[in-house]
């Protein structure tokens, strides 16, 4: 299992912004330049990726290809990450792989990729139905399908339902929508029609609480007070779930704001269900302060996006359309061996 590694220490040492970039002026002839363009840069998460893409460099060759790998800031994302990918196309990389932090925002800009032949490839985060045409493949987790996972953690504990508050990242972001979706219908015991899903208000005995749910927009210190004044003010919440791991990348603000309910996730009566199942997670999850996690492989979505590029700008076909990577479901009984794809 991948340990992890801190973003300051990527930030500091591998990211480049855009603005020092300058495309090869014969990328034919040299070295390919991939661009993977993550939310944002302080996220756990998105550093795996990183390490995955590393990784494909190193064995397809340095001399041959190059994973560029920036994004916006701390909390950018939506309109800050178009541009970038539009200064990227501008600038004439070899090929984007991008997780869409807003997926109208990102297809904006991408018919100059199209018109210009770079291949475009999502991951993590989709473009929406209508704006698939940008790009090659989405290459990443099925996202409705973490939504039903944890809405399976919770089920398990509360088979008849209760009160429940669902976290999500950015309102806008597809991938997040998805989950929820994947939440609310499982509980429901409904297909609704599109994302984020209907609202639950009673169906199968579930209900969400007034104010929710919240979006962190990726603010780590945002998530953990929302968590914490939440359980503040619904103390006979039954489950609190979310579809991104948020608090969890800031393990000691969060277990300070779980402390005084450790007794009730330990007797299920409080049911805490998280996405993602990075290492610092997985300890959370062993010490107490979560029910469960279900994890994706972010490690092998940056992996497959240069491989996928790489291999088609040498000819080779494109890769499926979706590429699904994968999910691992853990509770504190697996922990220590949930995760198959790296975290």
């Amino acid at each position: 299992m991948m340990k992890y590694v801190t973003t300051a220490a990527f930030a500091a040492a591998a990211v480049m912004t855009v603005a020092a970039f300058t495309a090869p002026a014969q990328a034919a002839d040299k070295k390919l330049v991939i661009a993977v363009v993550p939310k944002n840069l302080n996220n756990p998460f998105f550093d795996q990726a990183k390490i995955g893409c590393e990784k494909a460099v190193a064995e397809i060759g340095a001399d041959k290809v190059e994973c560029y790998f920036t994004g916006p800031g701390e909390h950018g994302g939506g309109d800050e990450q178009a541009q970038i990918v539009a200064d990227l196309i501008a600038k004439g990389v070899d090929g984007i792989g991008v997780s869409a932090a807003n997926a109208a925002a990102i297809a904006a800009v991408l018919p100059a990729a199209k018109e210009k032949g770079i291949p475009v490839i999502t991951w993590d985060s989709d473009l929406l139905p209508e704006n698939k045409d940008l790009r090659v493949a989405y290459i990443g987790t099925h996202n409705y399908d973490i939504g039903v996972g944890l809405a399976k953690v919770i089920q398990a504990k509360k088979p008849n339902g209760g009160k429940i508050c669902i976290q999500s990242g950015g309102a806008a972001a597809a991938n997040h929508n998805e989950r929820m979706q994947g939440i609310r219908d499982t509980l429901a015991g409904v297909q609704s029609k599109e994302s984020p899903g209907d609202r639950l208000t009673g169906q199968n005995g579930w209900t969400e609480v007034d104010g929710c749910p919240l979006y962190t927009n990726d603010d780590f210190p945002l998530s953990v007070q929302q968590l914490e004044d939440t359980l503040n003010k619904y103390p006979d919440l039954d489950a609190f779930t979310a579809t991104g791991g948020f608090a969890q990348f800031l393990p000691d603000a969060n277990k300070a704001a779980l402390e005084k309910h450790k007794g009730k996730i330990a007797d299920g009566s409080l049911v805490l269900a998280v996405a993602d199942t990075l290492q610092m997670q997985l300890d959370q999850l062993k010490e107490g302060y979560s029910t469960g996690n279900v994890g994706q492989r972010p490690m092998e979505m940056g992996y497959k996006v240069i491989y996928a590029i790489y291999d088609m700008k040498n000819g080779k076909p494109a890769p499926a359309d979706p590429t699904y990577t994968g999910l691992d479901t853990c509770t504190k009984d697996n922990a220590d061996t949930c995760t198959k794809g790296g975290n």
